[in-house]
């Protein structure tokens, strides 16, 4: 028996990374800097520096990816090359919802695929967890890669795909 997978989004030469936003700890007076490039073997690259100034602390990049009947799928896959460091995971249901629903992950410096439960996704809001159900919608609407270990640090995360299955 086959799983099921469908690409939510597969980074290519080809990928305008404008199609993703840069989210810093700037919008609430952080020094943090990042961006997303792609690589000359059509690789997203996110990359930058955590600063922990001005009660700072986290760098992300999200893209907007309205997906229906996730219902039929139990994972989120990801395919990438990380720097040992630890990042999250995250998506939204719908555009109006505050909350993000969080998994973090550990990279290995070697490339990886690491596969994360839908239902394991937690909802997280200004890095507080809320006390409402994991993640059970229809829908994704939002997904985003975000890197806050509580301290400075630079950051690389090279991403080949994120698929759902």
């Amino acid at each position: 028996m086959s799983i099921q997978s469908t690409s939510l989004f597969h980074f290519t030469a080809d990928t305008n990374p404008s199609s993703w936003q840069i989210v810093n700890d700037g919008v609430m007076g952080g020094k943090s800097t990042s961006d997303l490039g792609i690589s000359e073997n059509g690789h997203g690259v996110f990359k930058g520096h955590v600063s922990l100034a001005n009660n700072g602390g986290f760098a992300s990049v999200r893209h907007n990816n309205q997906f229906e009947n996730v219902r039929n799928f139990t994972h989120v896959v990801l395919k990438l090359k990380g720097d040992g460091k630890n990042y999250q995971f995250r998506l939204k249901a719908n555009q109006k919802q505050s909350q993000s629903y969080v998994q973090e992950f550990k990279t290995n410096g070697e490339w990886q695929e690491i596969k994360l439960e839908l239902s394991d996704f937690y909802p997280q809001f200004r890095g507080r967890k809320l006390d409402i159900p994991n993640f059970d919608f229809t829908t994704i609407y939002e997904i985003a890669f975000l890197i806050g270990n509580k301290k400075e640090e630079d950051f690389k995360l090279i991403i080949d795909h994120i698929s759902i299955q």
